[in-house]
């Protein structure tokens, strides 16, 4: 199968080699030329892993054996064998995206990315190491170290915002074992490392540099399409509880940052999964909402830092993917994408918009209609929900109440309350006590609610990667590796 660059201007490549570049020579995002036809209906019958062996192959043919790879990536590293459980809430249906390694939505592409990562540098007989380089706001980094740790032939070094994340977040990530991986905070917030890192990428293009440079990020080609998995698997929840019949339409509300989730979901659409208005869930930096809203994409705007801080993003990488799915257009997507680099802002057709909006429902939720939102879904349903996945609540309220749209609801819960655990206790009217890891036992002891054992662990856990550096030493710090 053959990718191309949502700029138009790098050469066509197979999709092994685009999951190996991650990013295109031209700073394009790789997408099929063409979407692989699909049977939606024969893959929501199998099981989860069969789902991701189903999904994966029709993406990425050009990697093989991938039920072994599927196979390695997810057994036994889930709580759950279904991987992603969908669990009724009320009016709601919240589907669990954190019930693996790192207690965040990340584990399910980034335990996949790096079997498909290994699989691509042999079938293109890549001899270099690969050094993946990843900016985090909290998830992705602990999730892409934990799933690259003593990866063969494979290194990692993750950036996050220096105070930009939890404690339990930065714990995570700071006392991440294995030979092959580096930490580093950066002064700043995501936007700078997340800028930082594609800065490495452009600088090192010239370069003739030991290793190949790849990305962690929802960039890579391979860490979007098992994200797609879930879609299906939360279709399969409802049919198999008879909540709908087969064929019948589901709305999504997603907490989104980077809008690769939500851009998951709308691929598992355009493969024929009744996926009905998708709604893109934002914190008060609410740049997407705008968007979605307005046509109007506009980063000059001071950012956040939220209870929520997977979404403190300003620049989302993703939807550059969306425009030129909808538009099919790499040069209006080229300009897009220097308007937005030069001048901050951009601005899209009225068509391109129109076409947006039919997909696609935007709203936004501050810290305290999270905080709202947190208590009053577990007093009414007894379910603890975190910071983010309030939001998509929220919203997804919002969306209803606006809409009168009655079709099943799933809410996508992109995180384990116990990563968050002051801004949980607060919002169920609790004084947060001690560090967070006496938090986690407080909340514990409040809702009842288990610790995900991977976080109970951390406190006694040794702090491996301690250095902080400013964004503009970037370069230097990765060519020092």
């Amino acid at each position: 199968m053959q990718y191309r660059s949502t700029r138009g201007f790098s050469p066509e490549i197979d999709s092994a080699q685009a999951v190996l570049n991650g990013l295109a020579p031209d700073g394009g995002l790789y997408l099929p030329v063409v979407l692989p036809s699909f049977d939606w209906v024969s893959c929501v019958k199998k099981d989860a892993q069969g789902m991701a062996r189903q999904l994966l192959s029709a993406f990425l043919p050009d990697i093989p054996d991938m039920g072994t790879l599927v196979q390695k990536a997810y057994t036994g590293k889930f709580e759950t064998e279904e991987l992603t459980p969908t669990v009724p809430a009320g009016d709601f249906y919240v589907l669990e995206l954190f019930r693996g390694p790192t207690s965040a939505f990340k584990d399910v592409a980034l335990s996949m990315l790096p079997q498909l990562m290994s699989a691509a540098k042999a079938a293109k007989g890549e001899e270099k190491d690969i050094l993946i380089l990843t900016a985090t706001s909290g998830d992705t980094g602990k999730a892409a170290l934990e799933g690259f740790k003593d990866a063969p032939g494979i290194r990692i070094c993750v950036f996050y915002p220096h105070g930009g994340v939890s404690d339990v977040q930065r714990r995570q990530m700071v006392s991440q074992e294995g030979e092959n991986v580096t930490v580093c905070a950066v002064y700043g917030n995501f936007d700078d490392a997340q800028t930082g890192v594609k800065n490495i990428f452009n600088a090192c293009r010239e370069m003739e540099l030991p290793v190949r440079l790849s990305s962690a990020n929802s960039i890579n080609i391979g860490r979007l399409v098992p994200q797609i998995t879930y879609y299906f698997k939360a279709y399969r929840d409802l049919l198999d509880v008879g909540r709908i019949q087969m064929g019948e339409e589901v709305n999504f509300s997603v907490p989104t940052g980077n809008f690769g989730d939500i851009l998951a979901g709308f691929l598992a659409k355009k493969l024929g999964l009744p996926v009905g208005k998708l709604i893109c869930a934002s914190n008060a930096n609410n740049v997407l909402t705008d968007f979605i809203n307005t046509g109007v994409y506009d980063r000059r705007r001071v950012l956040h830092k939220t209870d929520s801080p997977s979404m403190d993003i300003l620049v989302s990488s993703n939807l550059e993917r969306l425009l030129y799915l909808m538009s099919e257009d790499t040069a209006l997507v080229a300009k897009l994408m220097q308007e937005l680099n030069e001048q901050g802002h951009y601005k899209v057709p009225e068509n391109l918009l129109a076409e947006i909006q039919k997909q696609f429902w935007a709203g936004w939720c501050d810290d305290a209609e999270g905080a709202e939102t947190i208590a009053k879904v577990w007093q009414n349903n007894q379910y603890l929900c975190d910071t983010h996945t309030a939001s998509g609540w929220a919203v997804a309220e919002d969306y209803v109440n606006q809409t009168g749209d009655n079709r099943p609801m799933v809410v996508l819960s992109t995180a384990s309350p116990y990563k968050f655990p002051a801004a949980v206790l607060k919002a169920l009217g609790e004084t947060a006590k001690g560090d967070e890891f006496d938090q986690l036992e407080q909340l514990n002891a409040v809702t009842g609610v288990p610790i995900p054992k991977n976080l109970a662990a951390l406190r006694t856990m040794t702090e491996r990667h301690t250095g902080v550096i400013e964004k503009d030493n970037m370069l230097p710090f990765v060519l020092a590796l």
